[in-house]
C-alpha cells in the first residue's frame, strides 16, 4: 500500500503536465473548431487516459515486477490471436473485435506499455557491466524485441513494428552495448538491405517509398504542404484556411493535424509546437541523473523519450515530404484513444518511478 507522503508533492516532475497540457490544449481547439462531435470524443478519450495515468502512477509497479513478463506474455497472445481472430480493415488485420460490442482493440498499441516494461525488468535484474553487454546476453534481450516486431510486421503494420525494434535496440544502445556488436549489425543491415526490400516488403509498402523519391508527392502531402504554405507566417483565420474548411487536407485532426495546425497558426505556430515537443525530449533525457541508480527506471525514461522522439520526427516528417506517409499519429495532438491512452500509460509509469524514488533508494 502506497502511503501519501509529503515527499511525494517535492519528488513529483512538473515539468512534464506544464510541457504536455499545452499541447493537449491546442489539440483540443483544433478538434473542436473541424468537429464537435470529434472533440466530444476526444474528451472522453482524455478521461480514459488520465484515469489509467492516475491508476498506473499510484500502481506499486516494483513491488509486482514478478507480474511483466505474465504483461509481456499476454500481450504476445494477443498478437498472435490478430493473425486468427483479427478484423481487417483497410487491408490489415490489426484490430480484434471486444465480444458482445462493435468496439475493436489494437493490440500493438496497448503492447507497447508491456514491451518497454519487459525490457527494463530485463535489464534489471542482469546490468550491464562496464563495458556494455556481450553477444550472448545482447542475443537473449534481443530475443524480446524481434518477437513482436515479427508479429506486428505480419499483420501488416510494418509502421509500428519498426518504431517497436528502433525503440528496442536504441534503448539498448543506451543502456549499454558493446561497439563491436553494433558495428556488426550496421555491417549486416548494409549488406542485407536490397535483400530485404525486394522479397520482404509488400507491394503497398514499396509504393509509400516509391511515392517518397519520386519527384510528385503523393495528394495527401501535397495537400498538406498546400496548407503549410497557406498559413505563412503566423497563420489563417478559420474561414480563411481553405486545405482544411473544405476538407481538401485529408484525415486533418489525426495523421495530418501539423499541416492543420500550421496553416491556422502559421510558422510561427509550428515552432512552438516544435519546441514543446524539443523541451520535453530533453527533459526526459536530462533525468538520466536522477534515475542513475536505478536501470529499471532508465529503461523506461529513455524508451518513452524515444516513443515520443520517433513518433514526432516520423510525423512531421512526412505530413512536410521527408518521409514515407505512414499511420504514426503526433503524442497528444493527433485525434484518438489508442495513442493518447498508450502515452498517458507511459507517463503514469515513468511519473511513479520519479515521484516514489525514494522509498526505492531507501532500501537500496
Amino acid at each position: 500500500m502506497i502511503v501519501l507522503d509529503r515527499r511525494i508533492l517535492t519528488h513529483f516532475d512538473y515539468m512534464q503536465p506544464i510541457l504536455v497540457l499545452p499541447i493537449v490544449a491546442i489539440s483540443f481547439f483544433l478538434t473542436y473548431e473541424a468537429s464537435v462531435n470529434l472533440v466530444e470524443k476526444q474528451f472522453i478519450y482524455t478521461c480514459v487516459g488520465f484515469f489509467f495515468f492516475t491508476f498506473f502512477f499510484f500502481f506499486p509497479i516494483r513491488k509486482l515486477m514478478w507480474l511483466i513478463p505474465l504483461f509481456y506474455w499476454v500481450g504476445i497472445l494477443l498478437l498472435l490471436s490478430v493473425d486468427i481472430f483479427g478484423v481487417e480493415k483497410l487491408g490489415a488485420a490489426r484490430w480484434l473485435q471486444i465480444p458482445f460490442t462493435t468496439y475493436t482493440i489494437q493490440p500493438s498499441e496497448f503492447f507497447k506499455p508491456a514491451f518497454v516494461l519487459m525490457l527494463a525488468y530485463l535489464i534489471y535484474n542482469n546490468p550491464p557491466p562496464d563495458n556494455g553487454y556481450k553477444l550472448k546476453q545482447f542475443i537473449k534481450l534481443s530475443f524480446y524485441i524481434i518477437l513482436p516486431f515479427l508479429l506486428i510486421a505480419k499483420e501488416p503494420d510494418l509502421g509500428t513494428a519498426m518504431v517497436l525494434i528502433i525503440v528496442g535496440f536504441g534503448t539498448l544502445f543506451i543502456i549499454g552495448i558493446n561497439y563491436k556488436i553494433w558495428l556488426s549489425i550496421v555491417l549486416v543491415l548494409s549488406i542485407t538491405s536490397p535483400v530485404m526490400y525486394t522479397y520482404l516488403l509488400k507491394p503497398y509498402q514499396k509504393q509509400r517509398i516509391h511515392d517518397f523519391i519520386a519527384e510528385k508527392p503523393s495528394y495527401q502531402v501535397t495537400q498538406a504542404m498546400i496548407a503549410i504554405g497557406n498559413g505563412g507566417l503566423l497563420g489563417k483565420s478559420q474561414s480563411e484556411a481553405t486545405q482544411t474548411h473544405f476538407k481538401f487536407l485529408p484525415i486533418h485532426t489525426s495523421d495530418f493535424i501539423f499541416a492543420y495546425m500550421v496553416e491556422r497558426f502559421g510558422f510561427v505556430g509550428g515552432c512552438v509546437l516544435i519546441v514543446l515537443y524539443i523541451f520535453l525530449i530533453l527533459h526526459l533525457l536530462s533525468l538520466n541523473h536522477k534515475l542513475r541508480k536505478d536501470h529499471f527506471g532508465r529503461v523506461v525514461l529513455n524508451a518513452v523519450a524515444l516513443f515520443i522522439f520517433i513518433y514526432t520526427a516520423v510525423n512531421i516528417s512526412m505530413v512536410i515530404g521527408f518521409a514515407p506517409v505512414v499511420g504514426i499519429p503526433l503524442p497528444f495532438f493527433s485525434h484518438g484513444g489508442s495513442s493518447f491512452t498508450t502515452f498517458m500509460v507511459f507517463f503514469g509509469l515513468l511519473q511513479h518511478l520519479i515521484t516514489f524514488r525514494f522509498s526505492w533508494y531507501e532500501k537500496y
